[in-house]
């Protein structure tokens, strides 16, 4: 028996069933189809045969739900690309371990109702529990003379009451649609409906990284250069226009990556960031009063300059430190590949570091001077740096 070893780690290799592909796969009750699809994401199948005769698919759905007590749904849109509008089937276990399959009505992001009545006819429906994953089995009544349908897939993690509980808005979350090819040569085969969402996913790294620029590191260079340059007297006043072009650029690309948020907030209805909005108008909002102190800053004689000092460096910190909270905020929400993160990091904790280095520098610099200002300067019982002596009083 000594091959039992080499034939249980074969085995181990080459059986998970997320190593499976839809053609291995096989169903309960003799159900067979014409054709199937391993589904881009989600770890998903699709399984379906088109009656043109009825305008009806017979179809299977396969997927592991997030967790072990998740959900599963998958349905046709006949009004759009998306889940907006989608008449969809959803597989749950119940809490004594049935499986039950459920109807919903998408008819928008914020509004999934369940519906005894879909707008697409319906039958035959029901589901199984197998293996780590859920199953859907049912008919559905496509579009008359339809050559192809829009249809989306979808995962969750937990049922409440009854009830699915919203799913995670990542990537394979986001990209789980597609079309369906019924007629001609193109039966049976699937295309992404990835333009769109690659389009998007493109926008949000283009708003991540405009925001990580600006407000995550020129902002912060600005005031490194405006508190510690100015100390060394050969630096002015070159050090008051590398600040000013470093926080009006920051300004400039910010406003663009806010620009660009807003474009995403928009087409994602349904989908809210609260905090990382509310930060991000905020900052906004900071920024643009910051930007006008240019303009009302009164000369260092003035005898309000005192307080513009006050207004302008208080609001200095307080947009560096939403900033920075900011574009940590946006880096969890987009979960880009971990060395984009390792990079900011590197780089924000690189600043910081020579922050303190010149915090150190520029108290030596400012004690000397001061030194020396004061023992060269006259006082009494001095006359041009000569001690004079005063009689003794007799």
């Amino acid at each position: 028996m000594a091959w039992l070893p080499l034939w249980l780690t074969v085995a181990l290799l080459i059986s998970p069933a997320r190593s499976l592909t839809c053609k291995s796969q096989s169903f309960t009750n003799n159900r067979l189809y014409s054709n199937c699809l391993d589904l881009p994401t989600l770890s998903s199948y699709l399984h379906w045969t088109y009656d043109s005769s009825n305008s009806s698919l017979t179809l299977a759905f396969v997927a592991p739900p997030a967790k072990s007590n998740g959900w599963i749904a998958w349905g046709l849109n006949p009004t759009g690309t998306g889940m907006a509008g989608a008449q969809s089937l959803l597989a749950m276990r119940t809490s004594d371990g049935a499986v039950v399959v459920k109807t919903y009505n998408i008819s928008s992001y914020s509004d999934v109702v369940e519906t005894p009545k879909l707008s697409l006819e319906v039958w035959d429906q029901s589901a199984e529990y197998s293996g780590g994953d859920l199953r859907i089995f049912a008919k559905m009544k496509v579009p008359k003379k339809a050559s192809s349908v829009n249809y989306i897939w979808q995962v969750g993690s937990s049922v409440t009451d009854g009830r699915p509980v919203k799913h995670e808005f990542q990537p394979p979350n986001l990209n789980a649609k597609g079309t369906l090819s019924l007629t001609g040569s193109q039966t049976g085969t699937t295309t992404t409906a990835g333009s769109g969402v690659g389009s998007r996913t493109k926008r949000k790294n283009i708003h991540g990284i405009l925001n990580a620029i600006s407000w995550g590191i020129l902002f912060p260079l600005g005031a490194v250069i405006a508190r510690y340059a100015r100390s060394f007297e050969s630096a002015d006043p070159a050090w008051f226009y590398l600040h000013v072009f470093c926080q009006i650029s920051a300004y400039a690309i910010g406003v663009a990556g806010w620009a660009t948020g807003l474009k995403l907030g928009s087409e994602s209805k349904g989908i809210q960031w609260s905090s990382h909005r509310n930060i991000g108008i905020a900052l906004f909002s900071l920024a643009t009063v910051q930007i006008f102190a240019l303009f009302l800053r009164p000369k260092k004689e003035h005898k309000y300059r005192f307080y513009w000092n006050i207004y302008h460096h208080g609001l200095g910190y307080a947009i560096i430190v939403l900033g920075v909270l900011n574009v940590f905020k946006g880096l969890n929400i987009l979960k880009p590949a971990e060395k984009w993160k390792s990079a900011y990091i590197i780089a924000i904790g690189a600043l910081g570091g020579i922050a303190l280095i010149l915090e150190a520098v520029t108290w030596v610099v400012v004690l000397r001077r001061k030194k020396s200002n004061k023992s060269t300067k006259p006082c009494d019982g001095f006359n041009n740096g000569q001690a004079t002596q005063r009689p003794l009083a007799i």
